[in-house]
Order: C-alpha cells, then sequence, then structure tokens
C-alpha cells in the first residue's frame, strides 16, 4: 500500500505544489532554515521571516559569525529562540568541521546541534537525494489514516515503526519529491483540524480510514495536559527617552530573552507604584494599565501592566532608547503588545 502511495503522490505533487520561497533551490542551508523555522509555525508566517533573514545572513558563514543579537532580532515573533541559538551553534559546527560546507550524509546532518530525525531525514532527502523518510504529525496523521492505524503517534516506539515502514519503501528515485509530497498531502489536504479534502486526495482510493469512516478517530494522540496559569504584573518603566529591560536567566522558558521588568504576582496600582519605588527609580506617574494573556504549550500568562514614568534610571535594569528596542532588542511575543503601546504614550 505504502508503494502504491508514493506511486500517486509524486505525480499529484508536481501538478499541484505550492511555491514556497525555500522550494526555489536545492541549497542546504536555504531547506534546513526553513525546515527549522515551520517548527511550530505556520507558513504564512514563515515566508517574510525567512527572506529577512536570508537577506540579513546570506551564507552559513555570515550565521556563524553573527552577533547573538542580531540572530535574535530577525528571529522575533517566531518564538521558541532556542531554534535559532541552535541554528547559530550549527553553522559554527559546519564551518569549524566541515569548512563551511554543509555535510551530506545522514548520520553527519542528524549531529549538528538542533537537528532531530525529521529535520536530517528532510535536509538528506530534498538536498542530497538520499531515500530518509521525514516523519512529522503531518506525515503519521497521514499514515495512521492511510492505513488505518490505531497506534498512538505521540509515543515514540510508534514514530519509530512507522519510520521504519516508510524507510523499507521509501522511493529511491527522487526521494525528495516523495518527502516534500507527503508533506504536502498532511498539510493542504489530509489536514489536523476539521475533515480531510477527500474529494481531492490522490490516495482516497486506497485510504483505510475513508473506506472504513474512521479518520474522525485518527491519529490517536495522548490527552493534552491542562496549561498551568501564572499571574504575573508587568512594568514598563519609562524615563524622557529611555526603558527599562531586564534580561532573563539562560535557563527555563525564554532563557537568556530580553523582557520588561515583571513579577509573579497580579498587583493593584498602588502595589505596583511601590513595587517601583522599592527598585529606586523613583515613579512619576501612572500613565496607563492594560492587560494581556500569551499562551505557551504548558503555561499561561495573565499579564496586568502598568505604564510608569520614572524620575530617574537605577542599575537593576537596562534602559535603552525607544529607536534600539525597536531595532536591536528582541522581545519575545509575550511582550511585544507592551512595547507596541509605548508610541502612544
Amino acid at each position: 500500500m505504502l508503494i502504491a502511495m508514493f506511486e500517486a503522490l509524486i505525480p499529484w505533487y508536481e501538478a499541484h505544489k505550492r511555491e514556497l520561497p525555500w522550494r526555489q533551490d536545492k541549497e542546504p542551508y536555504h531547506v534546513w532554515l526553513s525546515e527549522i523555522m515551520l517548527q511550530q509555525t505556520r507558513v504564512e508566517a514563515v515566508k517574510e521571516y525567512y527572506r529577512r533573514f536570508l537577506t540579513a545572513l546570506p551564507t552559513i558563514a555570515d550565521l556563524a559569525e553573527a552577533p547573538e543579537e542580531q540572530i535574535l532580532k530577525l528571529w522575533e515573533g517566531l518564538g521558541y529562540y532556542n531554534r535559532v541559538r541552535n541554528l547559530q551553534k550549527a553553522a559554527q559546527t559546519i564551518c569549524a568541521e566541515y569548512t563551511g560546507v554543509f555535510p551530506s550524509e545522514y548520520a553527519q546532518i542528524r549531529s549538528l546541534s538542533g537537528i532531530g530525525d525529521y529535520t536530517a531525514g528532510a535536509i538528506a532527502s530534498i538536498c542530497f537525494d538520499a531515500p530518509t523518510p521525514a516523519v512529522d504529525g503531518n506525515v503519521l496523521r497521514v499514515y495512521s489514516r492511510l492505513l488505518a492505524d490505531d497506534a498512538n503517534i505521540d509515543l515514540q516506539t510508534t514514530k519509530k515503526r512507522i519510520t521504519r515502514k516508510l524507510q523499507e519503501t521509501y522511493p529511491q528515485k527522487n526521494p525528495g519529491i516523495a518527502t516534500q509530497a507527503l508533506m504536502e498531502l498532511g498539510a493542504t489536504v489530509c489536514v489536523p483540524n476539521g475533515a480531510p479534502r477527500c474529494d481531492v486526495c490522490p490516495v482516497a482510493e486506497i485510504c483505510q480510514a475513508r473506506k472504513q469512516d474512521t479518520w474522525r478517530n485518527l491519529p490517536v494522540r495522548s490527552e493534552k495536559k491542562k496549561r498551568k496559569i501564572v499571574d504575573k504584573t508587568v512594568f514598563i518603566l519609562l524615563t524622557e527617552d529611555t526603558v527599562a529591560l531586564h534580561k532573563r536567566s539562560t535557563s527555563g522558558l525564554l532563557a537568556g530573552m530580553w523582557e520588561f521588568p515583571n513579577v509573579d504576582a497580579k498587583l493593584d496600582k498602588q502595589a505596583a507604584v511601590t513595587q517601583v519605588t522599592g527598585w529606586q527609580a523613583e515613579p512619576l506617574d501612572l500613565l496607563m494599565q492594560t492587560s494581556y494573556t500569551h499562551i505557551f504549550s504548558h503555561v499561561e500568562w495573565h499579564m496586568t501592566a502598568y505604564y510608569i514614568r520614572c524620575r530617574k534610571t537605577n542599575k537593576k535594569w537596562k534602559w535603552v532608547t525607544k529607536e534600539s528596542l525597536d531595532e536591536t532588542y528582541a522581545l519575545p511575543s509575550a511582550f511585544r503588545p507592551f512595547r507596541e503601546q509605548i508610541e502612544n504614550l
């Protein structure tokens, strides 16, 4: 059945594939960058980030040598910032150990920082014509429905078994097209939310979930844990021409990222002003109060923000100009709505 799937998929892909900027060539740097950006991020959102990143850092050597602040700023808004830090680590390894040339063997690719089985399989097949599957959520969903496989796809044992089954039948000719065709089918036809578009699916005739009308139950996944809720008070502390920033610790959520000063508690106005006074920033005026909820995969931040004009700066925070806040310092998405309000004050 898998052989028949590939036989139907490849010509379908050639006729129906989306025109995406990272599909214009088989340059490993381009494919690698796009695959890392596309993790946990929609295709439409990635397009402009991809173009901007390559304009600023067109080669692996450029990425390896870039200041961390620059790569974080280029990544600002994409989230999961360890992805770009690992990109740079891998680029530095490529320059140091492979004379700046992206390695072509699967094992070498897999050994690079931030590259797992899926990304290694995608790069090896698309760029180097290796018959190596790239198994992500899209592929697991397609496989589960095609074969009416009710194993839990969140289990590593299931992923390894499906990868092995695909490996046994992966096309030796044009494996990169096979990889992209599977991705495309999962992203545009056998979709994760809502009903699959069986009327335009190239493998509908052999799909067991369609025949058995069990697609609603597939794939099987583990029940999601309830997200933890954390109340935060965020302080946008302003002088005439500067705003206070704080750098998070080098471990944990948003490690090493810049943020507005904050505390893990919901403070009222008076308590917020008292807190700033304790930081020796001498609050003058409470300019505005806003709120915002940011959802991470495992936690929700329920944030109350106070915009406070201060008489002077202090040594606890880094005070930066509003221009450099926009142009130099990368703020995680959780704090960006507060930054946008600064212009209105």
